[in-house]
Order: C-alpha cells, then structure tokens, then sequence
C-alpha cells in the first residue's frame, strides 16, 4: 500500500453514487456536464488519482469516433452525442463498457477514485469539505449523490471499533466497581481497585501515540485484554488482603499488605512475565499488525504488574495513614499529661517536703 501511495496516489476506492431519480437521466447531457465538474473538482486534490466516470467512457468512444483524433478527447455536445449513439450502441448497460458505471435503467451512476490511506481524523475533515462541494454540482432536490466506498468503510469501522472500545471498558469499570462493592462495601475501594488498572491503558495509549501507531482491528484489542487482564490481578490480590483482615481483624493494614505481597506478588510477578514472553513473541511476525499487538500488549502487562505490586499496596497504605490522622484529631475521652514534660523536679521537691511534714505530724 505505500508503494502504490507513492506511485498511483493510494488504492483505497472513494465512490461517489449519483441518482438522478428518473430513467435514463444519468445520460443527459446536463448530468454529464456535471459529473464533469465533479472530476475537475475531484482533480484539485493531490491525494485522489484520476476520476473514472461514464464521462471518460464516451471523451474515449467521441475520440474513437473521430479516427482516435486527441483533439477530439471532449464531452460532446447533444447532437453529437445522439451522432455517436449509433456508432457506441445501446448505452443500457448491458454487454458494453458502461456497465460498471451505470445500471441498466441509466438512472444511477458513478464516479470512482482511488486514495491513499490519510487516517480517520483526516478522512473526516476530507468528507466534510467535499460533502456542500459535491451537493453545490448536484442539488439536493433533483440528484441523491451517496459517498461511499472501501475509505469511507473503514473510518465508520474505526469509529464503530473505538465507540465499542469506550463502551466495553466502561461497562468493565461498571462490573468491576460492584464487585468491589460486593466485597467491601466501600467507595473508596472502587477508586483503589479502577486506577491501578487503568494505569497501563493510558501509558499504552501515550506509547502509541509517541510512536506513530494507530488505532485498529489489531491493535485495538490491547485495551480490552490488558484491561481484563490487570483487573484479574488487581481483583486477586484484594482478594487476598480481604481475607487476612477477616481471618485477624486485629491486624494494621500495613501487615496485611505485608503478607498479601508476600503471598500473592510472587506469583503475580511469574504469571506476568509468562504473559509477556507469551505475547512478545509476536513481536517476530512479519505482518505489522501482529507485530504492534506483540509488542504493545506485553508492554501492558508489565506496567500492570508494577501498577498491581507498588501503586496497589500504595492506595491501601494510605487508608491506614487517613485512619490514624482521624483518630490522632479526634477528641479524647480524658486528658493525659506526659510525665517527661510537665512535671520538673521543683515541684517533685515541694511535693517531698509537704510529705515529710505530713508524716512529722
């Protein structure tokens, strides 16, 4: 595809469907004249080939009729056209070259053109700029002209594959938070179980972006196996914490980390390096989208497993500090004095002269 991009201007077909809504009105001379000024327009842009329409086809037939006369490589007026009627045949679309430019009714046609692959983002600002263009050749009231084509495909794939993304890792989110709920039954747990999964999404995300790679089927599926994948081990190892502050409810917080890390985090840290040899082997297919998916879904994994172990027991951590800091502010029951500071040996002397004069009484 780049090379066909650097030498025939791109592969990719943009069509562009034109209904007259009457019979045998894509052969009119008015229909011709516009679709003419269609592929002028068309020719403006660097990154379209030459437009082939119906036009082409009788420019060539008008040429032939006129022993191949380059002069004569126009679009005829009426009369010449119903001249050359007799001489191309029955322009029905049936059995001659105009039929993969027209139906057999003569009522729709086309204009085709190949494109390089310029990316949704600029496709989009592209079909938004030629849309008033072509509808100002063709009105809205008497032609129904349709972009369509294998370009036009792709973006609305691409944007169909990234508003499917968004809802898949939201609804995860969603399922994941009332796990959380079930199990804890706190807010703050919700918060402590998303974040250390979304984590390698958003520097997965910037890896890409940095690195010039796109957005597609394959590369695509990154975000939802590595989203699945860190809350597998995010769940696994709340899980685990959960069950050492139930079986000791004595037990600080920092403790039970402790042991969760020391029980869980081996075994977290062997599953991920399995994971990222198992998918990095990829990285050695000579197909680019399976190359991309090898190398940024093991990449993934990694940050997953470093977000689980460090960024994980961070978050858990720092409930502690919040529980202490509530209780060191709370209002005592009754004051205490610390003997260290507020008692001195003046008045521990004064108390022992008062004692021994109690006991001389």
């Amino acid at each position: 595809m780049k090379f066909f991009e650097s030498n025939f201007k791109g592969v990719l077909p943009l069509e562009f469907s034109i209904n007259t809504l009457e019979p045998g009105g894509a052969l009119k001379q008015t229909t011709l004249q516009k679709i003419n000024r269609l592929q002028k327009m068309l020719n403006q842009y660097p990154i379209f080939s030459k437009p082939l329409s119906v036009v082409d086809g009788i420019k060539f037939s008008y040429q032939a009729y006129h022993d191949n006369d380059p002069r004569f490589h126009i679009l005829p007026g009426t009369i010449q056209l119903a001249e050359m009627s007799s001489f191309a045949g029955d322009m029905n679309g049936k059995g001659n070259a105009f039929k993969s430019f027209i139906d057999s009714n003569r009522q729709i046609t086309r204009v085709s053109v190949q494109m390089a692959d310029i990316g949704s983002l600029k496709m989009e600002k592209l079909l938004s700029e030629l849309r008033p263009r072509v509808d100002s050749i063709f009105p809205t009231d008497k032609y129904e002209t349709i972009i369509t084509g294998n370009s036009l495909i792709f973006l609305k794939g691409n944007n169909y594959m990234f508003k499917n993304l968004m809802e898949s890792i939201l609804l995860a989110i969603v399922l994941i938070s009332i796990i959380m709920v079930t199990l804890f039954m706190s807010i703050r747990m919700i918060l402590i179980s998303i974040v250390p999964s979304l984590i390698p999404l958003v520097i997965t995300a910037g890896l890409m972006g940095f690195f010039n790679i796109s957005l597609k089927p394959s590369t695509i599926l990154i975000f939802s196996i590595a989203f699945g994948m860190a809350s597998d081990q995010t769940i696994y190892f709340l899980t685990k914490y959960r069950h050492e502050m139930r079986t000791n409810p004595v037990m600080s917080i920092s403790n039970a980390v402790t042991l969760t890390i020391r029980e869980t985090g081996v075994s977290m840290v062997y599953s991920s390096v399995i994971l990222f040899f198992g998918f990095f082997i990829f990285s050695a297919s000579d197909f680019g989208g399976t190359a991309s998916l090898g190398k940024l879904l093991s990449v993934t994994l990694l940050v997953a497993m470093v977000a689980n172990i460090i960024v994980l027991p961070a978050f858990l951590l720092s409930l502690e500090r919040r529980l202490t800091t509530k209780a060191f502010l709370a209002e005592p029951f009754f004051e205490t004095n610390d003997e260290e500071e507020d008692i001195d040996r003046e008045s521990l002397s004064i108390r022992k002269e008062q004692q021994e004069d109690d006991l001389n009484k």
